[in-house]
């Protein structure tokens, strides 16, 4: 139906319900607005929280979670809210008991780390004495696709990776390179998107545990999504990365996700880099956080990134994730805002520059 504070929300069926979670590639979880209401005492939130048809929704013997965000309510006590909830739920289904539900909601925070296990995910948010209550569909977030076992320093989460490669706008034939690709998420991605492979095929869902479950729907789903899937990508995709340790994870990672075939991946410094064609698509995620190196050294690293693709890349697209100006500032590119989020607790951006190059800034005149 439209864009909302930190989302999007639509009506689906429940066939289309279950093919955003498998086919969508850049959100962090799917959820089902149950209920919306006025409640500005306790007894106006029970009441119209047992209207909701909860035996349909939450399986006996569930392990149920309740998170709670409240912005200039009169209910603003999270534990509170989330006891009152919780109590309803639990009288209206058999066996149901309770996680930890003592903070505030954190929609980027994942609730279990094991693709599948997470506990059934309640979200209420009051905001102005408005009540929405909504189901997580997902289970653990959308970007854990069950392929990257192996991980680099720093790693980049696949939702971020093909949000990246699609505000870009690679074509999806034309040659991709990243040459600082860690456990190697935006080739694999871009594989993955090319070949339109599903990225949740390899995982479970919370939906798979609710009551009303629709296994055929959901095998239908399934099939239709697998019988899309290429044989081979119609681009080349190259990875490097200096580090032999991230390489190693990167073909690992590659092999899980059924996209080995489609990538080249090879140990090559930053500045052994060529562009392998007069076209294509350079996107990576450098390193920026004080986790990876001091700044003296990144400063150096952004000034020889910007080098490389001055004297090597120019008739390539480039798109960059990026934090903080001063980085940005020491590439001397031509680079446009393209998208901001976070990553990591970071603010972030991706910046890109369209072919053919324009070469290089003066710095005094940068607009980024």
């Amino acid at each position: 139906q439209g864009t909302e504070p930190g989302g999007v929300s639509f009506r689906a069926t429940t066939a289309q319900l279950y093919a955003a979670n498998l086919q969508l590639r850049t959100v962090n979880r799917l959820v089902v607005r149950l209920a919306s209401f006025h409640a500005a005492a306790f007894h106006e939130l029970e009441r119209h929280t047992r209207r909701v048809r909860w035996p349909e929704l939450i399986a006996s013997g569930a392990l149920l979670l309740v998170r709670v965000t409240a912005r200039k309510s009169r209910l603003y006590h999270h534990r509170a809210v989330a006891e009152r909830v919780a109590s309803v739920v639990m009288s209206a289904v058999a066996g149901v008991h309770l996680a930890g539900n003592d903070r505030e909601s954190d929609d980027d925070e994942p609730v279990d780390d094991s693709v599948g296990s997470a506990p059934t995910l309640l979200l209420v948010r009051l905001v102005h004495d408005e009540c929405t209550i909504s189901l997580d569909s997902s289970g653990a977030l959308l970007h854990r696709r069950g392929y990257r076992l192996a991980t680099a320093k720093a790693p980049l989460r696949e939702t971020l990776a093909a949000a990246m490669i699609l505000g870009a706008g690679w074509d999806e034939r034309s040659p991709l390179l990243d040459p600082m690709c860690g456990s190697g998420t935006i080739p694999i991605e871009a594989a993955m998107l090319a070949r339109r492979i599903p990225p949740g095929r390899r995982r479970r869902f919370a939906f798979e545990e609710w009551p009303t479950f629709n296994s055929a729907v959901w095998a239908s789903v399934r099939d239709r999504a697998e019988s899309a899937i290429l044989p081979a990508s119609g681009a080349t995709i190259w990875g490097s990365d200096r580090d032999a340790g991230a390489i190693e994870a990167a073909v690992s990672n590659a092999v899980r996700a059924d996209v080995a075939a489609d990538i080249e991946f090879r140990q090559a410094p930053l500045s052994a880099i060529r562009a392998p064609g007069p076209h294509g698509w350079l996107i990576t995620n450098p390193p920026y956080g004080l986790r990876v190196g001091d700044q003296a050294k990144l400063r150096d690293l952004f000034a020889r990134l910007g080098q490389v693709v001055h004297t090597r890349f120019e008739g390539w697209e480039i798109a960059l994730l990026m934090s903080g100006d001063d980085l940005v500032r020491h590439t001397q590119l031509a680079l446009t805002s393209r998208l901001r989020t976070r990553n990591g607790g970071l603010s972030v951006r991706l910046l890109t520059r369209s072919a053919p190059s324009s070469g290089f800034l003066d710095s005094s005149r940068s607009g980024v």
